[in-house]
């Protein structure tokens, strides 16, 4: 048997060609595309009108938009990230706020200095001594005049000896403390002193209103001897027993008290506008009458008025 050659048969396999990457560039363009399309619809769908009118004006005409919204391309409050910048953009930045808008904060930020004042006292009352020890007779609140701070007295410790004007030692340290903390604002100070029912009977003419006006005056030379500038003071008031602080009780202690008021802008403003200059015609009412005058003429004339006069009495009053 004749040998057979082997046939051996090789299939020759064939791989499709390298069609390359072209179509991840397709995709990545679709996707970019996709992803801008639904910004447009989430910006078009939060726009104020007023901000699509704005960016409508610009695309029909981007060289001469000038009005419709902001000259920006994009103002979603906020600008483009390119702008050329003109006079006309920065007039048109500039924010304009009423004057009553101003003044309404001026007045919030005032409020939160006295609230932030209110505090500091609180809290210097709380770590010093000599204030911890008398606290009791610290009466601290915001009224519509500014922060006040009344230093009252308790029985059995007065701030001042009965019927005198001069201060007490430990109430002089009061003052001195609280002087540290009212030294370091700018607002003008009001110190008012008060006194009980109880008639002044010590000195004849000199009453409660006298007594008053002299406590209030100590307490503003001992605020000053404690570092208050000279010119921190704005008012020094005696209101006798006009204003009670317990109307149930007009001769409880706690009416013989000195107020020291932080007034606020508008406190302050209106004592200098009520102290300054009317336009109006005054009318002096302390000018002499015609029939005044010619009596004062005869009296010069006559020598009546180089006539000794009779002195008054031990205790009359010759004003």
């Amino acid at each position: 048997m004749e040998d057979q050659p082997i046939i051996i048969k090789r299939k020759k396999k064939v791989v499709a060609g390298h069609h390359g990457g072209s179509w991840k560039v397709a995709f990545a363009d679709f996707a970019t595309a996709m992803m801008a399309f639904f910004l447009v619809l989430w910006l078009t769908a939060t726009a104020s009108p007023e901000q699509k009118l704005a960016v409508e004006g610009y695309f029909k005409d981007p060289v001469g938009f000038t009005e419709g919204g902001s000259p920006n391309p994009v103002d979603l409050e906020g600008s483009a990230s390119v702008i050329n910048e003109s006079s006309e953009d920065i007039e048109r930045s500039d924010i304009q706020i009423e004057d009553q808008v101003v003044e309404e904060l001026a007045q919030t930020l005032e409020q939160q200095q006295m609230e932030e004042l209110f505090q500091d006292l609180k809290d210097r009352i709380e770590q010093n001594e000599t204030l911890q020890e008398f606290k009791d007779q610290l009466l601290i609140d915001i009224t519509s005049e500014g922060l006040r701070i009344q230093i009252v007295d308790r029985s059995q410790r007065p701030m001042f000896d009965s019927g005198r004007a001069e201060l007490k030692y430990y109430s002089q340290d009061i003052l001195f403390e609280l002087a540290k903390t009212l030294s370091t604002v700018n607002n003008k100070l009001s110190i008012t002193g008060h006194t009980d029912s109880t008639p002044f009977s010590g000195r004849p003419g000199y009453t409660n209103w006298e007594l008053s006006a002299d406590r209030a005056n100590t307490a503003r030379r001992a605020l000053v001897a404690g570092g208050v500038p000279q010119q921190q003071i704005g008012r020094v008031v005696g209101l006798s027993d006009s204003v009670l602080f317990d109307q149930d009780d007009p001769q409880a202690p706690v009416n013989r008290r000195i107020s020291i008021i932080v007034m606020n802008k508008k406190t302050a403003e209106g004592i200098q506008s009520n102290a300054g200059r009317s336009s109006e015609p005054l009318i002096d009412l302390t000018a002499p009458s015609e029939e005044e005058q010619q009596e004062a003429m005869e009296r010069l004339e006559g020598g009546s008025w180089n006539e000794e006069k009779e002195e008054p009495e031990p205790g009359e009053l010759n004003w």
